[in-house]
């Protein structure tokens, strides 16, 4: 599957730090997602800035319908922003390799 090109990337990276900032926001929210990401505090500022992981951020909430639809309503976004920005961010696809 291509990457959708409607959105850039400067936007879905936004959307994903948002989230990230959303994520952080609530240490209920939070320790859960430093313990599946095997991150600390200390060094999730330096994974920020990474696309894999915010890629990673966003597969993180996509993947749970209850926490994508929570972001997506605390954030006043439409639960499809958020996964057309997780598909441009995602890595490609393996048949978009090579063909």
């Amino acid at each position: 599957m291509k990457r959708k090109s409607d959105q850039g990337q400067d936007s879905a990276e936004q959307v994903a730090l948002a989230i990230l900032g959303w994520i952080a926001g609530d240490e209920d929210r939070f320790y859960p997602f430093l313990a599946v990401t095997g991150l600390s505090p200390e060094n999730l500022r330096a994974s920020a800035g990474e696309p894999g992981f915010l890629a990673g951020v966003l597969d993180y909430v996509v993947g749970d319908e209850a926490v994508l639809t929570a972001c997506a309503a605390a954030l006043d976004l439409p639960p499809e922003r958020v996964a057309l920005a997780w598909r441009r961010l995602a890595p490609p696809e393996p048949e978009d390799f090579g063909a």
